[in-house]
C-alpha cells in the first residue's frame, strides 16, 4: 500500500492503573497570560505549536529531590497523594534523570511514529524535558518520558500537569527530503513579496515609535495571523489560526489493569 494512501490514526492501549489522562493540547500558557495585552498570543506559531498534539497529565502530584549526584539513589521521588509513586516515576537512568511512565502501548499506521517531549513552550525551572521519536507502528510495549534535572534541588509536577506531549509524524518519508539552499533573488515573486513586507514592516515600526495614532491603534501587523500579504491578498487556502485536536474516544469499558 502506498504510504500516501494510509489514513493516520493513533490508538492508546492502557496497561496499568497509573495510566494518565490524555487530552488535546491547549494554546494558552501561564507565562503568556501575564504579558501586557497577552502579547505572546500574537505569535500564531507559538499557539499552534502549543495545541498541535496531545498532553499526558500527571495522575497525582510528584515531588522530585536531587542532590546533584550520579547514583539512582541521589534522586528521591515522593508523593503526598500515594504511598509509592515509583510505578509512575522513578530514577532509572541515574545522573538526575526522572523517568515517567506513559503506561500505554501506542499504535500508529505503518511509517508513522510518535514524537514525544515536554509540552511546547512550557518552561519548567530546574528540569528539562528530553525528546524522543518512537516507532509506534510496531512497538509492543510502552515508551517512557524523561526529564533531566538541570541543578540540585526540588521540582514538583502537580496533579493534572502535563508531563508529556505527543504528536504524530510520518518519519520515514522525511529522509526523501533534500533541502536546497538558494538566494532570494532566484525566486522573483518571493523576493518581491519579501521586499514589500520588509518595507512595510520598517514603515510600521517607524510610525509606531512616533506614536502615530493609527499604528498605535493597530498595535501590530496582522499579515501572518490573517494569512495575507501586505496587499491584503489571501496567500493560502490551508491557513489556520487555531487547532483543536480530537479528544480520545474511551473504549476501555470496565477493564482491570495491571499493577506493577
Amino acid at each position: 500500500m502506498n504510504s500516501e494512501s494510509i489514513e493516520p490514526y493513533l490508538e492508546a492501549y492502557q496497561v496499568s492503573d497509573d495510566a494518565p489522562e490524555i487530552v488535546p493540547g491547549v494554546p494558552r500558557r501561564d507565562w503568556m497570560d501575564i504579558f501586557q495585552d497577552r502579547h505572546p498570543y500574537r505569535c500564531l506559531p507559538l499557539t499552534m505549536a502549543n495545541s498541535t498534539g496531545w498532553q499526558l497529565l500527571c495522575p497525582y502530584r510528584v515531588d522530585i529531590k536531587w542532590n546533584g549526584g550520579k547514583r539512582a539513589e541521589d534522586l528521591i521521588i515522593s508523593s503526598p497523594d500515594v504511598s509509592d509513586p515509583h510505578a509512575f516515576a522513578q530514577s532509572h537512568f541515574r545522573e538526575g534523570i526522572v523517568t515517567f511512565h506513559t503506561n500505554y502501548v501506542f499504535r500508529t499506521p505503518p511509517g508513522w511514529a510518535v514524537q514525544c517531549g515536554g509540552p511546547p513552550n512550557w518552561p519548567k525551572h530546574g528540569v528539562y524535558p528530553l525528546s524522543g521519536l518512537v516507532e509506534t507502528d510496531w512497538l509492543p510495549f510502552p515508551f517512557t518520558m524523561n526529564w533531566q534535572m538541570t541543578k540540585a534541588g526540588k521540582v514538583t509536577f502537580e496533579k493534572g500537569e502535563p508531563y508529556c506531549f505527543i504528536a504524530l509524524t510520518e518519519h520515514n518519508r522525511l529522509e526523501q527530503i533534500e533541502p536546497k539552499l538558494k538566494t532570494l533573488a532566484a525566486n522573483k515573486q518571493l523576493k518581491a513579496d519579501y521586499d514589500a513586507w520588509n518595507h512595510n514592516r520598517a514603515e510600521f515600526l517607524k510610525r509606531l515609535n512616533l506614536n502615530e495614532k493609527t499604528a498605535v491603534a493597530d498595535g501590530w501587523q496582522k499579515n501572518y495571523m490573517k494569512g495575507e500579504n501586505d496587499k491584503g491578498t489571501k496567500m493560502s487556502d490551508s491557513h489556520v489560526t487555531s487547532r483543536r485536536m480530537k479528544t480520545p474516544k474511551d473504549l476501555r469499558g470496565s477493564a482491570v489493569f495491571l499493577k506493577y
